[in-house]
C-alpha cells in the first residue's frame, strides 16, 4: 500500500494502516505466523524463498513496518520488538526468519543515517525490505548529470526476492589513479536485477539470499554516503535520523544492532530444534529399555542441558537488546565504539550457546531416523551450520571485533602501540 493513500496525522505525518497496533500484538502475530511455517520448510527450501502468501501475511501483520519511522507510515516499535519477532519467525522456519529479518531490519539504518530528502523517497511505500551487504563490491563512478552509476554483482543479499531496495558498499573509481574510496549507497528495486543463484548451499536454502546485479544502475547523490561503512559509523555526535525523528533508537550503535539480528535468529533456531526434540521425547522410546524417552534419565539430562543453554541465550539476547535501547536513550555520546563492540561480544556468546546446545546435545542424541534429510532437527542443524559460515559471524565477530573491543577498551592502537 502506498503511503499516498494513507491518512495524515495531526502533525502532518503519514498514519500507518493500523494506528492502534501495539508492540505486544505484533509479536503475538509473528508467533502465530511462525506456527504456520514449520510444515512449509521443505517447499521454502525448494523455492529458495518464502511463499508469496507468506509475504502478504507478513505485510498484513505489519511486520515490514516495525522499524519504519511513524512519520512515513511505520510503527516505529524499536529494536526490542523487532528482535522478538525475528526470534519467533526463526523458531518456526530458520530460512524464513533469516530472509525476513535481514530484509526488514535495515529500515533502522536508513532512518538513522540518511537525510530527510532521501528518507521521504525511500520510505514512500510504507513497507520496507532491503538486503544489505558489507563487503565492498563492484565500482561506482560519477554520472555526467550528477549522482552515481553502479556496476557489479553483489552476492548474499538475503531478502532480495521481495525487496523494495538494496543497500551496498562499493568503491569509487578515482580518475587520477589514487586510492579507491568507499561508498555506501541504497538503490531502489528498479535499478538492479535478481540473479537466480541461491539454493545450492548446505543450509538456509530458503533464505532468499540471491545475488543482485547492477548494470549501469543510477543512484542520486542523496542516496549515497561517501567514506562510510555501515558497521563503523560514529554515532556519538548524533545522526540525521535522531535529529529528524527525535527517537534515540535512530542514533544507536550500528554494529551491535546488526549482530542482535543474528543472535535473535540463532536463539529462535535453537528453540525450534528443542521443540522438535521435545516431540521426540514424548513419542519415541529408547533403544534398549523401550521406555518413552521422557522417562529415561539420559534423555532427561540431554534435554535439560540443552534447554538451560537455550534459555540462557534467550535471556542474554533480550537483555542485550534492552541495553542497546537504554544506551540510545542516554544520548548520542553514550553509544561509543566500546559499547557497540561490548554488545557485539554478548551476541557472540549468545550464538555460541545456541549452537552448542543444538550440535552438542540435541543433534547427536535425536537418533539417526530423526536427522535424515528433511527432518526438522536435521534442517535446523544445516541452517545453524550455514549461519556460522557467514563471514560476519564465523570470522569477523570472533576475531576482528573481539580484538578491537580489547584495543578500544585499553586505548591501544591497531598496530599495538598505545
Amino acid at each position: 500500500m502506498s503511503t499516498a493513500t494513507l491518512p495524515a496525522t495531526a502533525d502532518g505525518a503519514v498514519a500507518p494502516p493500523e494506528p492502534g497496533l501495539t508492540r505486544e500484538e505484533v509479536v503475538r502475530r509473528a508467533e502465530a505466523l511462525a506456527g504456520t511455517l514449520v510444515d512449509r520448510q521443505a517447499e521454502t527450501e525448494e523455492r529458495t524463498f518464502y511463499a508469496p502468501d507468506t509475504h502478504e501475511a507478513f505485510a498484513r501483520a505489519g511486520l515490514y513496518r516495525i522499524l519504519v519511522p511513524r512519520r512515513y507510515g511505520g510503527h516505529e516499535f524499536g529494536v526490542e520488538t523487532f528482535m522478538r519477532v525475528a526470534q519467533a519467525l526463526g523458531r518456526g522456519c530458520p530460512s524464513t526468519g533469516w530472509m525476513y529479518t535481514l530484509g526488514a531490519a535495515h529500515a533502522l539504518a536508513v532512518a538513522s543515517l540518511f537525510e530527510e530528502s532521501a528518507q521521504e523517497e525511500i520510505f514512500a511505500g510504507g513497507d520496507f525490505i532491503s538486503p544489505a551487504t558489507i563487503t565492498p563490491t563492484g565500482r561506482a563512478r560519477r554520472a555526467p548529470e550528477g549522482g552515481w552509476i553502479i556496476d557489479g554483482t553483489f552476492p548474499y543479499c538475503s531478502g532480495a526476492p521481495y525487496a523494495t531496495h538494496f543497500i551496498g558498499h562499493t568503491t569509487i573509481e578515482d580518475e587520477d589513479g589514487g586510492e579507491p574510496r568507499l561508498l555506501l549507497f541504497i538503490a531502489p528495486r528498479d535499478q538492479w536485477t535478481l540473479v537466480d543463484d541461491w539454493g545450492r548451499q548446505l543450509g538456509l536454502k530458503g533464505s532468499g539470499s540471491h545475488s543482485v546485479r547492477f548494470e549501469g544502475g543510477r543512484i542520486p547523490d542523496h542516496f549515497a554516503l561517501e567514506d562510510t561503512h555501515l558497521s563503523e559509523v560514529d554515532v556519538t555526535r548524533g545522526t540525521p535520523g535522531l535529529r529528524l525523528h527525535g527517537n534515540p533508537e535512530y542514533g544507536g550503535g550500528p554494529l551491535s544492532s546488526m549482530l542482535l539480528e543474528s543472535a535473535s535468529l540463532a536463539v529462535g533456531m535453537a528453540q525450534g530444534a528443542l521443540d522438535a526434540y521435545e516431540e521426540l521425547m514424548r513419542s519415541r522410546t529408547t533403544i534398549f529399555t523401550q521406555v518413552v524417552r521422557a522417562e529415561d534419565p539420559d534423555y532427561q539430562l540431554w534435554y535439560g542441558q540443552a534447554a538451560g543453554m537455550i534459555a540462557t541465550a534467550e535471556a542474554a539476547v533480550h537483555e542485550a537488546a534492552r541495553q542497546w535501547s537504554l544506551t540510545c536513550a542516554e544520548g548520542p555520546g553514550a553509544f561509543t565504539r566500546e559499547k557497540d563492540l561490548r554488545l557485539a561480544t554478548v551476541c557472540r556468546e549468545v550464538i555460541k550457546l545456541a549452537w552448542h546446545a543444538v550440535e552438542g546435545h540435541l543433534f547427536p542424541t535425536a537418533g539417526s531416523s530423526s536427522v535424515r534429510s528433511g527432518q526438522r532437527i536435521e534442517r535446523i542443524w544445516r541452517d545453524m551450520s550455514t549461519l556460522h559460515s557467514h563471514a560476519g559471524i564465523g570470522v569477523l565477530l570472533p576475531s576482528v571485533a573481539t580484538r578491537e573491543y580489547a584495543r578500544v577498551r585499553f586505548g591501544v592502537a591497531e598496530g599495538g602501540d598505545a
